[in-house]
C-alpha cells in the first residue's frame, strides 16, 4: 500500500468518524423511546398492542439517563465533525450520499412517531387540550385541573396542570383531531399527533433537499443540518415540540414566496401555530419592500388567515399568550435581572411588565445594530436579484435575536432557525454550530433535576454562546438556491 493510499484514508476517518457518531447518535435516541417509562420517557398506560409500542423493561434511571447524554454528545460532536469534514477538500466525496442521510433522516422519524415521546412532557399538555375541546371546555381559559378523574387530563406533570394553552388555533384544531381519534386512549391520541409531527418533520425535509438537489454540496449540508441531524430528531421528533408544524409552515412560505398569496396564506397557518413563527413574515416583507403590492397582498393573506383562526377559537386565546410574554424563565439572564431588581427595590413586586418593556427595547436596539452591519456589509442585497439572500438571512437574525434577547426562553425554540443554515453552501464557524447545537439542546435543565446549580450552568452556556458570537458573513453569492433566491441564513 502506498502512502498517497494512507493519506487518503487518514483524511477519510474523520469524514467516517462522524458519519458513525450521527448514526450512534440516533439509534441512541431511538433505544430511549423503545425501553419504555422511565424519568425520560413519561408513561402512556393503555395496552401493549396499542401504538406508541415500546419494550416496557422499567430501565435503570442512570442508564437512560447516561443514553441520552450520550445521544446529545454523540450527535454534536458527529454534526461538528461533519461540517468540518465538508469544508474539507474532497469532503463531498468522503461524506455519505444525501440521498441516503435523508432517507436515514426520515426512517429514524417515522420510527420515533410508533415509540413514546421522550425527553419532554409537553405532548402531555397537547393531548390535554385536544381533550378540553371534545368535551366543550375552552383550552384558552381552562387546564388539565379543571378535569379530574380525567385519564388524558390526569397524565399532565406539574406544574402545568392550572395553565391553559398558549398555542394558536390551527395548533389547537390538530390536538382536537388527535383527541377525537384517541377518545379515552391517552395512546392512541398520542400516536396521533406523534404522526402529525413526524409528517410535518418529514415533509419539511423533502422540501429542503427538493429545492437543493442540483448543488451537492448545498444539498449534503442541508441533509446534515435538519434531515439527519441527530439533535432535532431527539428535540422536535422524539420530543414531539408543536415546532415542529410551525416551521414546516415557515419553510413552506419562504420557498414559496415567489407566489404572495400562497406564501401568505402559509405564514398565516405558521403563525396560528404558534404566534413567534411571525417573526419569519421579516424576510419576504424586506425582499418585497420595493413592490409594495406584492407585499400587501402576502401581509393581507397571512392576517386574514390569522384573524380567521382567532375568531373561531374566540378573543379568550389572547390572553394566556400575553401572560407568557412576561414570564420569565431561569435559563433567561433576565432573571438574574428580576433578583437584582428585587434585592435593589424590594421583594414585593416580579417587575414582569418592567423587565419586558426591557426585553422590548434591547430587541428593537439589537436588531437595528445588525441591520446596520449587514446593510454595511452588503449582506441585504441592493436589488430585485439578491433580496431573497436578504430576506431569508434577516428572517433568521429575527429569530435568533428573539431568542437572545426574550424573558421567557426554551431550548427547543432554536430549532426555528436550525433550517435557514441548511442553505449556504458552506458554514463560516462549523465549530460554533456544532458547539452551539450540544449547548442549545442542554440549555434547559434535564428532567430528572432542577438544582440551582444546574440551572446557572445553564444560563452561563446561553448568555456565552449566543448563535452568532465570533462568527462572519460569508458571501450573498454563496446562498442560492437552484431558481430561487435562498431562504438561507448568512450569519451562523
Amino acid at each position: 500500500m502506498t502512502s498517497r493510499t494512507h493519506r487518503h484514508e487518514a483524511r477519510g476517518r474523520p469524514a467516517g468518524a462522524a458519519t458513525a457518531a450521527i448514526c450512534v447518535s440516533i439509534l441512541l435516541t431511538i433505544t430511549i423511546g423503545l425501553l419504555g417509562p422511565s424519568p425520560m420517557v413519561p408513561g402512556l398506560g393503555g395496552p401493549a398492542w396499542l401504538p406508541p409500542f415500546s419494550l416496557g423493561v422499567d430501565p435503570e434511571p442512570h442508564l437512560v439517563i447516561a443514553l441520552a447524554a450520550a445521544a446529545i454528545i454523540l450527535g454534536g460532536l458527529g454534526l461538528l465533525a461533519a461540517l468540518l469534514a465538508l469544508r474539507a477538500p474532497l469532503g463531498l466525496r468522503r461524506l455519505p450520499d444525501p440521498r441516503r442521510l435523508v432517507l436515514l433522516g426520515c426512517l429514524a422519524a417515522g420510527i420515533l412517531a410508533f415509540l413514546p415521546p421522550s425527553g419532554s412532557g409537553d405532548h402531555l399538555n397537547y393531548a390535554a387540550y385536544g381533550r378540553m375541546v371534545t368535551l366543550g371546555l375552552n383550552p384558552y381559559t381552562h387546564g388539565a385541573v379543571h378535569l379530574p378523574g380525567d385519564p388524558i387530563a390526569d397524565a399532565v406533570e406539574e406544574p402545568w396542570r392550572e395553565e391553559p394553552s398558549v398555542y394558536g388555533p390551527v395548533a389547537t384544531a390538530v390536538q382536537a383531531l388527535a383527541s377525537w381519534i384517541g377518545g379515552d386512549s391517552l395512546k392512541l391520541t398520542m400516536f396521533v399527533l406523534a404522526l402529525v409531527n413526524a409528517a410535518a418533520f418529514i415533509a419539511t425535509a423533502l422540501l429542503i433537499d427538493r429545492f437543493t438537489r442540483d448543488d451537492p454540496t448545498r444539498r449534503l449540508r442541508a441533509a446534515l443540518l435538519w434531515t439527519a441531524n441527530p439533535l432535532l430528531l431527539y428535540q422536535l421528533v422524539a420530543g414531539m415540540h408543536v415546532d415542529t408544524l410551525a416551521i414546516a409552515c415557515m419553510v413552506a412560505a419562504l420557498l414559496a414566496r415567489s407566489r404572495p398569496v400562497g406564501a401568505g396564506a402559509l405564514l398565516g397557518l405558521g403563525v396560528a401555530v404558534k404566534v413567534n413563527a411571525g417573526l419569519v413574515a421579516l424576510g419576504p416583507a424586506w425582499e418585497l419592500r420595493r413592490r409594495p403590492a406584492r407585499l400587501a397582498l402576502m401581509a393581507g393573506c397571512a392576517v386574514v388567515v390569522v384573524v380567521v383562526g382567532y375568531a373561531i377559537v374566540g378573543p379568550e386565546a389572547i390572553g394566556p399568550m400575553t401572560r407568557t410574554s412576561k414570564a420569565i424563565s431561569h435559563a433567561s439572564p433576565w432573571k438574574l435581572v428580576q433578583g437584582w431588581l428585587q434585592s435593589l427595590v424590594g421583594t414585593g413586586s416580579a417587575y414582569r411588565g418592567e423587565i419586558q418593556i426591557g426585553s422590548l427595547l434591547l430587541l428593537a436596539l439589537t436588531a437595528w445594530a445588525l441591520l446596520r452591519l449587514a446593510a454595511r456589509r452588503g449582506l441585504l442585497g441592493g436589488g430585485h436579484g439578491d433580496a431573497g439572500h436578504g430576506s431569508g438571512g434577516l428572517a433568521a437574525r429575527g429569530m435568533a435575536v428573539r431568542g437572545l434577547v426574550a424573558g421567557w426562553r426554551r431550548p427547543l425554540w432554536r430549532s426555528g432557525w436550525w433550517w435557514p443554515t441548511c442553505s449556504p453552501r458552506r458554514t463560516s464557524c462549523p465549530g460554533t454550530t456544532g458547539w452551539r447545537s450540544g449547548c442549545w439542546r442542554w440549555s434547559r435543565p434535564p428532567p430528572w433535576t432542577r438544582s440551582w446549580s444546574c440551572t446557572c450552568w445553564s444560563c452561563r452556556w446561553r448568555t456565552c454562546l449566543p448563535g452568532w458570537r465570533g462568527c462572519r458573513p460569508i458571501s450573498a453569492g454563496s446562498a442560492r438556491w437552484s431558481g430561487l433566491s435562498s431562504p438561507g441564513c448568512c450569519w451562523l
